[in-house]
């Protein structure tokens, strides 16, 4: 149902603004009476809902709420004034009109799960399920903890692997610039020079091709790049199908080197997930349902779903996983034998951070060798496109 701003007088003549839920302005009215309130004016309120829904918060941002909220509730603030408390102090606009109008929905009887969910961009479905289990179970404080625990090693491992990888990605951006510019701009001065060497067939063979890429790119290179381009958003429409996310999420466990990589991550993903979720008391299919899509690869979410499967039918987790064949052995062996011991909650986040324990040293290995590798590589083009240019001179020189 749409929301509706409401501007009324209460008995004492008192003005009172607000929002509330209704499907027309005639039942916001009936509302209002019941509430022993006379509405002044009553308009289709713009909130946070509609304006920011698709917006994003940022993780760390994210973990401050949580950790404050929980904190506030734990010294004894209600509900609604913590709430009201972090909606005032936030200094960010998206993130306070989203805190307003999850207390306007708290405050009209939602619960803070359900107020939550309608922001599936700013709270993730793994925040939003271990708060509907903390407030039934009696344990919020607790489960807003985890969850900006959660958050928080989340963002750390996302801005580690992304700060490891930054300088690769600038050296590859910046050699290419540079190789670009040198060949289309730097050799063309010279090609007239060796049109003596060319037509007496005294060229070299490097040379030749240098020249030739030269002209290919001066005469054809809009049309490559804007070829690029349209290739590049067409890949990206195809990637946006469940076919293609599908292909690039299985090509991402097949890369050499790197694939290993994306797959312990996935795996240490879905592992704290459940985990998680199962030591703040979510249902094993409940929280299989959540972590499967937390693992962020299409390719394990199936496998993930099938062991779902097999656990409705009273069968283990361990088994299906080990079937797929895209979880490591000594995790599996892990999660069969803390299944028979009844300690798969603790056993799955112990998983989670050896895994990213590992992940990340060899990420930053892998760095340190791209790094050098990098270099050598510009460096060997830049020394082919002077050679090229160099030995027809000398050739030249040694003539006359």
């Amino acid at each position: 149902m749409p929301d509706f701003a409401y501007t009324a007088r209460d008995l004492r003549g008192e003005r009172v603004t607000g929002t509330v839920a209704a499907g027309t302005e005639r039942e916001v009215l009936a509302i209002l009476s019941g509430q022993s309130l006379f509405p002044v004016e009553v308009t289709a309120a713009k909130t946070a809902a509609t304006s920011n829904r698709s917006c994003r918060v940022r993780g760390q941002q994210m973990a401050v709420v949580y950790n404050q909220l929980a904190s506030l509730m734990r010294s004894g603030v209600p509900l609604l004034r913590s709430l009201a408390v972090l909606r005032d102090q936030s200094s960010e606009r998206i993130l306070k009109e989203v805190l307003a109008d999850i207390h306007h929905r708290v405050e009209d009887g939602a619960s803070l799960a359900e107020a939550m969910a309608h922001y599936p961009r700013v709270f993730s479905e793994l925040a939003v399920q271990m708060v509907r289990a903390g407030g039934e179970g009696g344990f919020l404080e607790e489960a807003l903890d985890r969850v900006a625990q959660f958050t928080e090693q989340s963002e750390d491992l996302k801005s580690r692997t992304v700060g490891a990888l930054a300088y690769p990605i600038f050296l590859s951006v910046v050699g290419t610039l540079v190789v670009t510019v040198l060949i289309v701009f730097f050799v063309p001065r010279f090609a007239t020079i060796f049109d003596g060497l060319r037509t007496h067939g005294e060229l070299p063979a490097m040379t030749d091709w240098l020249l030739a890429l030269s002209a290919t790119l001066q005469k054809w290179g809009v049309l490559i790049l804007g070829a690029g381009i349209v290739a590049g958003l067409v890949l990206r429409t195809q990637l946006q199908t469940d076919r293609g996310r599908r292909w690039a999420d299985l090509l991402k466990l097949r890369l050499p080197m790197l694939g290993s990589i994306f797959q312990n991550l996935a795996v240490a993903r879905f592992c704290r997930v459940l985990g998680t979720m199962l030591r703040n008391g979510v249902s094993i299919l409940k929280s299989l349902d959540v972590s499967r899509d937390a693992a962020g690869n299409r390719v394990l979410s199936e496998a993930i779903g099938r062991a779902s499967e097999n656990i409705s039918a009273g069968q283990s987790l361990a088994g299906p996983l080990a079937a797929s064949g895209h979880f490591p052995i000594t995790v599996v062996e892990m999660i069969s034998v803390a299944e028979e011991s009844n300690t798969l909650d603790s056993v799955l986040v112990e998983i989670a951070d050896g895994l990213e324990r590992r992940t990340q040293r060899r990420l930053d290995l892998m760095v340190r060798l791209i790094e050098p590798v990098l270099l050598l590589i510009l460096a060997g083009v830049v020394l082919m496109v002077v050679l090229a240019l160099l030995m027809p001179v000398i050739k030249m020189s040694a003539t006359v």
